[in-house]
């Protein structure tokens, strides 16, 4: 017979599962729930700013606030149904990807979106190469640096390193902000946790980029962590490309 603590924690981790298995049905039903009447808010706000009637200055801002808020939720629905999809499995699409090209145009938008930081590239002679879903990991690098432009003040160092090492591809994202506390470094690629008390804090976060970067690592076979040091460092390891293990 099966010793009743064991029966005790088996039961408690089915249970877990189960609920675990009903917030992520629940995450990606309300998420593709809420696309459509929130598309229709922003659209109606956008319309409404086209007129070419007068319009009060509060009407007008009022308006201007709606639109840029609808934007910020259609991007955290998005998010979310991304990350309810990764959960429960569901297949990538699987091809070469060209990581050079990603990092070259991801750091050339961070540079157009942050010219105050100071940035710089450092990539290998040849092109780097990984096996995936080209949307999901051009998201990735774009959600990495997006977070060392967004929670580090004017001024900041980012360096973004890629190279391929033996089987691995290997992304690095540093930056000499102000770090992160010591108390978030454990959770920080948690969803909706922020840095707040360290790096400065951007309105408009959802919390979720690094919950997605983790994400979309982890779905195509690689990871992705908080690296120690001096200067902090996010790093992302992917599998090289099967015509690269050639």
């Amino acid at each position: 017979m099966v010793p009743a603590p064991c029966r005790v924690s088996e039961n408690a981790l089915a249970r877990r599962h189960a609920s675990e298995e009903r917030l992520r049905r629940f995450a990606a039903d309300t998420s593709h729930e809420l696309r459509t009447p929130v598309a229709a808010i922003r659209g109606h706000a956008e319309l409404a700013l086209r007129t070419s009637e007068s319009v009060p200055p509060e009407v007008k801002h009022a308006l201007g606030r709606i639109e840029a808020e609808s934007v910020r939720m259609s991007e955290l629905v998005d998010d979310l149904l991304l990350l309810a999809r990764l959960d429960a499995g569901r297949p990538l699409d699987e091809r070469p990807v060209d990581l050079t090209r990603f990092v070259l145009d991801a750091t050339a938008d961070a540079r157009a979106a942050g010219p105050g930081h100071r940035w710089e590239l450092v990539l290998p002679e040849e092109p780097v190469t990984t096996t995936g879903d080209p949307c999901r990991l051009h998201q990735l690098v774009a959600n990495l640096l997006a977070n060392a432009r967004a929670h580090t003040p004017p001024g900041t160092h980012v360096t973004v390193r890629l190279a391929a090492r033996g089987s691995e591809v290997v992304l690095d994202v540093e930056d000499d902000g102000p770090g992160i506390p010591a108390e978030l470094r454990e959770k920080i690629f948690q969803r909706f946790v922020r840095a707040d008390q360290g790096r400065s804090r951007v309105s408009g976060s959802t919390g979720l980029g690094l919950a997605i970067v983790q994400a979309v690592a982890t779905a195509h076979g690689g990871a992705a962590e908080l690296v120690g040091g001096e200067h902090t460092v996010f790093r992302v390891t992917l599998p090289v490309s099967d015509a690269e293990d050639r």
